[in-house]
Parts: structure tokens; C-alpha cells; sequence
């Protein structure tokens, strides 16, 4: 590209924010890995690591992550200004993440999975609880400044439901769609090829039990691009490391 055409094209920055927890904590590293590796724009990558925030709310013994609420922190964290994406951190990029865009008119925008999950217990053994718009607040493309609700002391203060069901919003038409590609769901949909985030929301492949699911080779060809310090936006494989 030319000095005169990269003066002239606008380089947005995309704030990306992705749930911390411990028990996963190589999980978001790849996701981070995968991002950078497939964007065509800067990313700004922000772990929501718990100690760092203003959360004051007991866990709650449904919890199966760290990050269960601090996600609907996003929005005030930016000041209430511009957009921003939200994932979970059990997640492969697998596309330009420029391309995440939400809907124009929207609050927030989301994956609206329909789909019962499958009762059996998620990874460490946490408890798979079932709800209406189950795994909708996995992925969300924030309107931050449409979001004002969601201050630190709501945050703190309202029900699980309240939040991952999106009743801070006036209505249920604020909520845009993704398309489905954008947080397929690893063991509870059918195998979709064409996905451009892989969420393995049962449990990733770094746990034993989930070694050899949908998209696990790729999720630990990825691993060993990061951990084998290939540039990013090298696509060449290292030797593959024994499942």
C-alpha cells in the first residue's frame, strides 16, 4: 500500500474484551492469539481479570466462570462511548474480527441461539443451568452509549437473569441479531464448517474431556502458534503436539 492511500484509509480501533478466569487462563491467550492472527485492523485486547474491577457481588453458586456479570461492565469501562465486543474467553477466532459488526439500530447485538442444553455437567464439573436466551451474553456487540443502565452499582446489585437476560433494556427489540457464525456452539449445535468464532462452551479442548471435540486440532494448532512464537499472520503450522 502506498503512503498516499495509508494517509487517507481510516484505521479504526476495535476494543475487544475478554472474561478472565483462572481455571482457563490459556484459553484466552489463544483466543487473543487468534484474534491478532486474523485481523485487518488494530485490536485493543482487554482481559476482565475480577480483582481489577468494581465487582462487589458474592459469587453465586451457579457461577461457572469468573466473569458470569463483570461482562455487562464493558460499557462503563469505555466511558459509555463507541462500541465494543464482548466474549467469552472459551473461544476461536477463525475469521477478521472487522467483520463483527453489530446491528445499526441496536443496543446490543447477539447470536439469539434457540436450543435446550445438554443437561450434563460443563467442564471442573460446574453445573450446566438452563435458561431462556441461554449463551446470548457470550458474544455481544455493545452500543456503549445506549448502555447507561449498566453501571457498576447495577452490575453489583441485579439478578443473573436480569442480566444475561437483557431486562435492563426497555424492550426486547433493542436486542440485534448476529448471524450464527459468529458463536457456534461446540457440542450442542450441529457441526457448522463455515464458523467464524468456534465457542466451546461445554469446556475447551485444553480439558481433558473435550480433547478430541469439534475444532480442537484447530484450537491446538493455534496454541502452538503462539506458543512457538510464529508471527502473527503466519499461517504455517509447527509440528503438531500428541492430543
Amino acid at each position: 500500500m502506498s503512503k498516499e492511500r495509508f494517509a487517507k484509509r481510516a484505521w479504526p480501533m476495535l476494543r475487544v474484551f475478554i472474561g478472565f478466569d483462572p481455571n482457563e487462563a490459556i484459553a484466552l491467550h489463544v483466543l487473543a492469539h487468534s484474534i491478532m492472527r486474523h485481523a485487518s485492523v488494530p485490536v485493543s485486547i482487554t482481559p476482565l481479570v475480577l480483582r481489577q474491577l468494581p465487582m462487589t457481588r458474592p459469587r453465586d453458586k451457579l457461577q461457572s466462570t469468573e466473569f458470569s456479570f463483570s461482562r455487562f461492565l464493558v460499557p462503563w469501562l469505555c466511558g459509555y462511548q463507541g462500541k465494543a465486543i464482548f466474549m467469552d474467553c472459551d473461544v476461536l477466532c477463525r475469521a477478521d474480527i472487522a467483520e463483527l459488526h453489530g446491528d445499526q439500530n441496536a443496543v446490543v447485538s447477539v447470536v439469539k441461539h434457540d436450543y435446550a442444553p445438554r443437561p450434563e455437567d460443563k467442564f471442573l464439573g460446574n453445573r450446566q443451568t438452563i435458561y431462556k436466551k441461554k449463551n446470548w451474553s457470550s458474544v455481544m456487540v455493545f452500543d456503549n452509549a445506549s448502555c447507561r443502565a449498566l453501571t457498576p452499582q447495577y452490575v453489583n446489585t441485579a439478578s443473573g437473569l436480569e442480566l444475561h437476560q437483557f431486562k435492563w433494556l426497555p424492550d426486547e427489540a433493542w436486542i440485534g441479531s448476529l448471524d450464527a457464525a459468529w458463536n457456534h456452539l461446540v457440542g450442542e449445535l450441529p457441526p457448522n464448517p463455515n464458523a467464524k468464532l468456534v465457542h466451546f462452551t461445554r469446556g475447551t479442548p485444553c480439558f481433558a474431556k473435550y480433547a478430541d471435540c469439534e475444532y480442537a486440532q484447530e484450537w491446538r494448532d493455534e496454541k502452538n502458534m503462539m506458543l512457538h512464537h510464529n508471527p502473527i499472520g503466519e499461517f504455517s503450522l509447527p509440528e503438531r503436539e500428541a492430543a
